[in-house]
């Protein structure tokens, strides 16, 4: 009782309670539907369940492996040449996808593969007909393979600084050539990162919803998320999508055991940092294959960019400006954005502070209590649980009070904020722990607390960080389909949800206008957090 008699743990206790009761809210639709029709729920285990449960794991597996396989000789290359002019350039651009929309980015895939697209004439000569566009399965693996060959590079050339630089000095002193310092220098330290990046990469594509909706390109290349928002849109079937909703769970929470196992970071920081550690040793030969290799690796991720610039200023942007469509989805979406990120934020600094005082009070002494624990890992309970998979609970539990359409904003607010959670707890713990160590006797001392200390002590220490967060969480809200895709209306329409929207009514060129205006955005907040970091 001691500990709920302080203010901080209470506030944790009570941001602790609104994200079980997301979480439980859809839970709780999921289990009521399931009772209610239970044999209709029992009648989805047919073919087509088991075959898109198949199709789930298959393409995230061979996502996985195109995105890894290539990202091994691109971070070694890399990092084989500490040198190379514009590296730091190139590990900046691979750090962009991650914040690009999945949405934008599919449609900068579609104006270089698509059936109109830069490449369909080309396309359509090599494969000896008219080219029908970059639909399906392999639409997929592209799309994924540009957001995850980037991470996956940078994860691995991360692993690759650890070695140390005395290491190198006496390879080149001993005159190892590159496949035997593969051998014994490069390959153990890759082998030890490997099971934790493709861990993480399997689960991004285990739970992509976008991409698979916008590429898919029909049932033959449909995902369990993807299924889901079609039996609750479409079919309008609830018995069907709670026996999907409970397949996708039961995935997603095996990859998430597995990665907690391997000691994955699940966050997938795209800032990660990257020293130059070690002297070039490369010969000739091997200077000029990975040249090739990291020129292909840049016009590869670079094009999609380019793509979506080119295409979106064909566009008639001038109407575009002027469309009051635009307006109210434009500032439907910052409106929401900016309430979500405000509410992540407080969510997560009210964790974070509830933790850092449990912790001081117990002294590094003892064991953890429940409550320190949950407040440690609360946060990272919704990686269990995909926004899809959230909304679709909460679109059944409120299919019976009739205000399914009504409650969207406050469901995409909610949802994105605790979506963001992970990331905001990231950028702000550390600083608040290395804050509240040094001024809590000080405070104790001359009786500052609450708000005061907040306001006065805390916060100065903790604004860039706190900035940081908000921007990154903005970006993440303001380029997500999942939620809205459910509880999206004429009433209410975000950026994404009238980029879909175009493009599902083939007003490509509007599309591609709207693209770009929401990648441009979104890749300036992101930038704006970086900075923010950089400098903090």
């Amino acid at each position: 009782m001691g500990q709920l008699s302080d203010r901080r743990v209470l506030a944790g206790l009570a941001g602790l309670t609104a994200v079980g009761l997301l979480i439980g809210g859809a839970f709780a639709g999921l289990i009521s539907q399931a009772v209610t029709e239970w044999s209709g729920a029992v009648s989805a285990l047919d073919p087509y369940l088991f075959r898109i449960t198949r199709f789930t794991l298959w393409q995230a597996l061979l996502s996985t492996l195109l995105s890894v396989a290539p990202a091994i000789l691109i971070a070694r290359a890399l990092a084989r040449h500490p040198d190379f002019p514009g590296r730091s350039i190139i590990l900046r651009l691979f750090a962009l996808p991650l914040a690009l929309p999945a949405i934008v980015a599919a449609l900068g895939i579609l104006a270089l593969l698509g059936r109109a697209g830069i490449f369909a004439d080309l396309l359509g000569w090599l494969n000896g007909g008219q080219w029908q566009g970059i639909y399906g399965l392999s639409g997929i693996l592209v799309a994924h393979v540009f957001f995850n060959l980037p991470l996956a590079t940078r994860l691995l050339l991360h692993a690759l600084e650890t070695v140390p630089g005395d290491q190198w000095r006496l390879a080149a002193q001993l005159g190892m050539g590159p496949a035997t310092s593969f051998r014994l220098i490069e390959w153990p330290v890759l082998r030890a990162a490997l099971p934790g990046v493709a861990g993480l990469i399997f689960m991004l594509c285990i739970t992509s919803f976008t991409i698979v909706l916008t590429l898919g390109g029909g049932p033959r290349a449909t995902t369990l998320e993807v299924a889901i928002y079609q039996a609750l849109r479409f079919d309008f079937d609830p018995a069907r999508a709670v026996t999907l909703t409970i397949i996708q769970i039961a995935l997603t929470v095996m990859v998430v055991t597995l990665l907690i196992r391997l000691g994955t970071d699940m966050v997938g920081d795209p800032n990660l940092p990257v020293s130059r550690r070690r002297p070039s040793i490369a010969s000739r030969r091997e200077t000029i294959f990975n040249f090739a290799l990291i020129l292909s690796a840049l016009l590869f991720v670079a094009a999609p960019f380019v793509a979506i610039i080119v295409s979106g200023l064909q566009a008639d942007l001038s109407r575009l400006a002027s469309d009051p469509a635009l307006h109210r989805a434009t500032l439907t979406s910052l409106l929401l954005a900016i309430i979500s990120a405000g509410l992540s934020i407080l969510l997560s600094l009210s964790l974070t502070v509830a933790r850092s005082a449990l912790e001081l009070k117990r002294r590094g002494q003892g064991h953890p209590s429940i409550l320190e624990r949950l407040l440690d890992t609360g946060a990272g309970f919704v990686l269990v649980v995909p926004p899809v998979v959230v909304g679709a609970g909460w679109f059944i539990l409120l299919l019976h009070s009739g205000n399914v359409f009504v409650m969207a904003p406050i469901m995409v607010i909610t949802v994105n904020a605790v979506m963001a959670m992970p990331f905001a707890i990231r950028a702000i713990r550390p600083a608040w722990d290395g804050a509240s160590k040094r001024h809590e006797k000080l405070c104790a001392s001359l009786g500052i607390t609450g708000f005061n200390r907040l306001r006065l002590i805390d916060w100065p220490s903790i604004r860039r960080p706190a900035l940081t967060a908000f921007a990154f969480a903005m970006a993440l809200s303001l380029g997500d389909l999942g939620v809205i895709a459910l509880f999206g209306s004429d009433a209410v329409k975000t950026l994404p949800y009238l980029l879909f929207e175009r493009m599902g009514s083939y007003r490509t060129a509007d599309a591609a206008g709207i693209a770009l205006f929401l990648g441009i955005v979104c890749l300036a907040l992101m930038m704006l957090a970086d900075r923010t970091r950089r400098n903090a």
